[in-house]
């Protein structure tokens, strides 16, 4: 290559008018210059700079494409081959078969390169042989590629390459890789290449049997088999083959997957285990069925207190059916530090009566379980069902009192007394004394737990609060002062205090406004004081504000003259998909006002294009303008939203208000598939609460089901 018209010929570009994830992509002509020069370190730093710019985690670019010929021509040359070779890989994997835009252009610049990738397959080095590889399958043109892999095929000795074929050939040719790769599982073959052919085995739909389940036990741990692959997306075999399994959705399927990962968490093999462990914990949030039929490896898993900790994570998960781990969890929560924490994390989701006392003994320094016996970590509310326990209390009691509490600690104490209520009552001294450090997170419990004799006190005590005390407390002390006694006064005067204010508390103000409704009519101009002007470029929170002051109107005058137009304002400002539950709290508000809403029909029924605003937007429809909606397609919706996990539970509850007249009988055996499929719906979250989550809608779905028969 002659690199001073190659140069030129860079630099002829226009280079400043082509965007990549950083902006200008004024920069690439360096780039290249550097990979073409003879610093190793300064081509080094030029092959990152491009996976940071121009293949952006996995995203492509304009200047993407215009980039590859020069990359490939470099690669030809012999500069950093290897390297440029792959980086043209992954920029056909960030592209698209079809359509007009950037990752089309890409995919069809690297496809455009497919002479230099299949001549490079008979490279003499190893490792140029499998960059080619993965790089040519990446471009999906199974037509001109799979002959040469396959010829290449017939002659490759070298493990890793073989291995690498192994895969390119499963993403080209599915089927025809799974016959292959049946061939290549036996023992006498490298382990690379067996953990491969059981890969493409999976990818091609070949019934998993017994040879192929020997196969994966007698390689574990497989992870470390795959550390040279370029392809990433089997990092973790085992993992991946049980996903892949549980994924066919079959029972048969399904019970191979579950007697692999139960066999896999009884193996001795060092390393075998950890494996085990993580593609079970994956099983059981992709899985309804996995948890119960995991536990049986439980009491193997506790067997030696010092493995226990490996299982923590799983344990949780599986939740009571891990209850033969108790006891070694018991004996590791008394110890000491972290590791004591943990184990009683893992212990309140197994056996919370046995946690209860252990959490008592040294609270101050199990931040963890603490959170855990609140729910956060499980997907429950802060009124969490944690067991009372008299010496718990009396801990939380000397917690209250302690100076440095965290940030957390505080509320997480207070949702306990929440939760237990009258029971805890004994915690008020404390509780009235702690108000002033902890203004915000204190009023709620004062009021939950404080019993009728001593009523009259707390409720001078908020009141003062409310009026006097930190900003940060007075919304809090003002709805705990209501609760109590039912007086609004200091609720009305907090709430126009934070109007006044402004910032991210509007919305709790507002809110809290609403509650009152019409009694608290002397609030409706700071409300209108606090609303955002039409034009203002507002963030999503100042949004959301406005959403609530508008529903406060409304709740509060009973005129939707003046709550539709802020509403209106609202949703013409959210394009974004970002903006999804600001869309769904506006939709909410227009719902809750009715036919005075009509006005919006139009902007609703643009949020009727599937995903996480659509639930929301059919309920308000329904309480709008009901004759507005196409019935059975809405119910269509609904479901695809569910299924999706976009609001699944609005998406249910919208589908009961429906009716059975608008289920076709498709859409009834999707409903049942939701509440009776194997396959969770719900995939968000915290990875501990996912289950959880998912049972509850699972039984909402059941719900909608009954209903709707």
């Amino acid at each position: 290559m002659d690199l001073t018209r190659f140069l030129a010929d860079v630099d002829a570009q226009p280079w400043a008018d082509l965007q990549h994830a950083y902006g200008s992509a004024a920069d690439i002509p360096d780039l290249l210059r550097a990979l073409a020069g003879e610093s190793e370190d300064a081509a080094s730093e030029a092959v990152s700079e491009l996976y940071g710019s121009i293949l952006h985690q996995g995203s492509v670019y304009g200047a993407t494409a215009r980039a590859v010929p020069y990359l490939a021509r470099l690669a030809g040359a012999g500069y950093r081959t290897e390297d440029l070779l792959v980086l043209l890989g992954g920029i056909a994997e960030g592209g698209a078969d079809d359509g007009d835009g950037d990752e089309a252009a890409c995919r069809a610049a690297v496809v455009g390169q497919l002479p230099l990738l299949l001549a490079t397959v008979d490279a003499e080095d190893p490792g140029l042989r499998r960059a080619a590889v993965w790089a040519a399958a990446m471009t999906g043109a199974a037509e001109r590629a799979l002959p040469v892999l396959r010829l290449r095929g017939e002659t490759e000795t070298d493990p890793g390459v073989r291995a690498e074929l192994l895969g390119a050939l499963a993403r080209l040719d599915p089927a025809g890789a799974a016959t292959a790769a049946t061939a290549a599982l036996g023992a006498d073959e490298p382990a690379e290449v067996r953990i491969a052919a059981l890969l493409a085995c999976v990818d091609g739909g070949a019934p998993w049997e017994r040879a192929h389940h020997g196969a994966m036990l007698s390689l574990l741990p497989a992870n470390g088999l795959v550390e040279g692959r370029l392809d990433l997306e089997h990092g973790e075999p085992l993992q991946y083959v049980v996903e892949a399994l549980l994924l066919r959705d079959t029972d048969a399927d399904r019970e191979a997957a579950y007697t692999l990962l139960d066999a896999a968490l009884r193996s001795t093999v060092t390393g075998a285990r950890e494996e085990a462990l993580w593609a079970a914990e994956e099983a059981c949030l992709l899985s309804r069925g996995a948890p119960e039929r995991l536990a049986g490896a439980v009491p193997m898993l506790s067997a030696d207190p010092a493995e226990v900790p490996e299982a923590y994570a799983l344990l949780m998960k599986l939740g009571p059916r891990a209850a033969a781990a108790a006891p070694a969890l018991a004996l590791l929560a008394e110890g000491e530090g972290d590791p004591a924490d943990r184990a009683l994390e893992a212990l309140v989701a197994v056996a919370p009566e046995r946690a209860a006392p252990l959490l008592a003994r040294d609270l101050g320094r199990r931040p963890r379980a603490l959170g855990a016996a609140c729910g956060f970590l499980t997907g429950g509310t802060s009124e969490t069902s944690f067991p009372y326990d008299s010496a718990l209390l009396d801990a939380i009691r000397t917690r209250l009192g302690a100076d440095g509490l965290d940030t957390y600690e505080p509320v997480r104490l207070a949702s306990l007394l929440v939760a237990w209520g009258s029971r805890a009552s004994a915690a008020l001294p404390e509780l009235r004394s702690a108000l002033p450090r902890l203004p915000a997170a204190l009023p709620r419990a004062l009021a939950a737990v404080c019993p009728p004799e001593h009523r009259a006190a707390t409720a001078e005590l908020l009141t003062t609060a409310a009026r006097s005390g930190p900003e940060e407390g007075r919304l809090p002390a003002a709805r705990a002062v209501r609760g109590l006694t039912g007086e609004t006064g200091p609720l009305s005067a907090a709430v126009a205090a934070q109007c006044a204010r402004g910032g991210h508390a509007v919305r709790e103000a507002a809110d809290l406004a609403a509650e009152l409704g019409p009694e608290a009519a002397e609030l409706v101009p700071a409300l209108r004081s606090a609303l955002g002007g039409p034009g203002d470029g507002r963030s999503v929170p100042q949004l959301d504000g406005d959403i609530a002051i508008a529903s406060a109107l409304w709740r509060i005058t009973g005129r939707a003259e003046e709550a539709v137009p802020v509403l209106a304002d609202v949703l013409a400002r959210l394009d974004a998909e970002w903006t999804g539950w600001t869309a769904v709290r506006a939709a909410r508000a227009a719902a809750a006002i009715g036919a005075e809403a009509r006005p919006l029909v139009p902007a609703l029924e643009g949020l009727l294009t599937g995903g996480l605003r659509t639930p929301a937007a059919v309920l308000a429809l329904h309480a709008i303008a009901p004759e507005s909606l196409d019935r059975p397609r809405a119910a269509g919706l609904l479901l695809d939203a569910a299924e999706a996990d976009a609001d699944a539970v609005t998406a249910l509850e919208a589908l009961v208000v429906l009716g059975r007249g608008a289920l076709t009988e498709d859409h009834r055996r999707r409903l049942t598939a939701l509440a009776e499929r194997d396959l969770r719906v719900r995939s968000s979250g915290v990875a501990s609460g996912i289950p959880h989550a998912d049972e509850r809608l699972r039984e909402q779905a059941r719900e909608a089901v009954r209903a709707l028969s």
